[in-house]
């Protein structure tokens, strides 16, 4: 396939348009660009030469058929490159193969034996390896990491991991050969969620997360907003309730204190002695086991607070609810709808929530979207 980088400012914006909404039809892509047909045909031209768009299967309607002018929207070609994403936990690292259009086509995990930089990169580059098989040509490689990422490059600090100032794309890419990108994890599900997910077309946008942490992102005009607090797990400062529980990783009556997986078995252990798992913890609760029952109670009054603090203040078309802790929904959505409507003006519109219980290799799915996304926005990579 003919190389089709570097893309011109406006053939980049044809190509973002198709890729993350089409197909489309010319008419409809000139009349998102504002362009002429004219200038459409040219600047898709090289694209559809290049083999990055190509025209898909025929839809003509009823007027078209009598017209004898079908519509050929354009597409692009999904399989074109291949993208490699991976989530790097404390005790794993989770890996995905993707198309151009975030579809995962292979998963992979493996088991980390030490957090020395050195060796947990030699293994993602082992991995690597294992998800390039067999694969179209491989245009980059995104990992997220739990902590703060400085210049998409290297973690700062990263609680999880005890790393601080890992230059861990220059550690990838000298053992891969391939460009790598690295971001703070919440970041890169945000990022995915808005070019393919949930967040698709939308202008105000809100991802929370809750499991190991607390975290949260903002889309405001279809882009995600950058804030210093990335990474350094402001929940434990997101106080919720000053007379709430107080936990070893927050603040009393923080976001953290009450919401977090971690806290949640923490408080479960200070009250009964016993080593209780949070899916256990959940089936007590909705078995009506009193000390299971209060402490998800009171997560999921927390939870329902801040989906109204984010909804009031934010304003967003959408808020999505993801990560490993989302099961509280299941066992205490009406609590988190009754504190949401509590904490909300009577007539306000009702919160559009959405919830998505995300694996760690949804987590890795992000970060290789923010390969496709550096590759087409003709950034570049370390």
């Amino acid at each position: 396939m003919t190389n089709w980088l570097p893309l011109s400012p406006a053939e980049r914006s044809v190509a973002i348009q198709v890729l993350v909404h089409g197909p489309l039809s010319r008419t409809e892509l000139a009349r998102r660009l504002g362009l002429s047909q004219g200038s459409l045909t040219r600047l898709t031209k090289p694209l559809l030469d290049s083999g990055l768009l190509a025209e898909a299967p025929e839809t003509a309607g009823p007027a078209q058929a009598r017209q004898g002018r079908p519509s050929r929207p354009l597409d692009v070609v999904a399989d074109a490159r291949s993208f490699l994403g991976f989530k790097i936990t404390g005790d794993m690292v989770y890996g995905v193969a993707t198309t151009l259009r975030s579809e995962v086509t292979a998963r992979l995990d493996r088991p980390l034996t030490t957090r020395e930089p050195e060796a947990v990169a030699a293994l993602v580059a082992e991995m690597a390896a294992t998800l390039a098989e067999g694969r179209p040509a491989l245009a980059g490689i995104g990992i997220g990491v739990g902590g703060l990422v400085r210049e998409r490059a290297v973690v700062a600090e990263s609680p999880f991991l005890g790393w601080r100032d890992v230059p861990l794309a220059t550690l990838v890419r000298e053992r891969t050969g391939l460009p790598v990108v690295v971001e703070n994890d919440v970041a890169a599900l945000v990022e995915a969620e808005t070019w393919f997910g949930a967040g698709r077309g939308l202008d105000r946008f809100a991802v929370l997360t809750i499991g190991a942490g607390i975290g949260y992102g903002l889309v405001l005009g279809g882009r995600r907003v950058p804030f210093a607090e990335d990474g350094r797990g402001f929940g434990r400062h997101w106080i919720i309730d000053p007379n709430g529980p107080l936990t070893p990783a927050g603040e009393r009556g923080s976001a953290v204190s009450l919401l977090t997986i971690p806290s949640i078995e923490y408080q479960i252990r200070a009250a009964t002695g016993r080593d209780t798992t949070y899916e256990e913890i959940l089936s007590g609760a909705a078995g009506g086991e009193p000390m299971a029952a209060r402490v998800i109670g009171e997560a999921a009054r927390a939870l329902g607070v801040l989906i109204a603090q984010i909804a009031n203040f934010a304003m967003p078309q959408k808020i999505l609810l993801a990560g490993e802790g989302v099961g509280i929904m299941d066992v205490a959505g009406n609590t988190v709808h009754e504190t949401v409507r509590a904490h909300r003006h009577p007539h306000a519109d009702p919160v559009a929530l959405e919830t998505k219980i995300s694996d760690f290799h949804d987590w890795a799915r992000g970060a290789a979207v923010l390969a496709i996304q550096v590759l087409v926005l003709g950034e570049s990579l370390v």
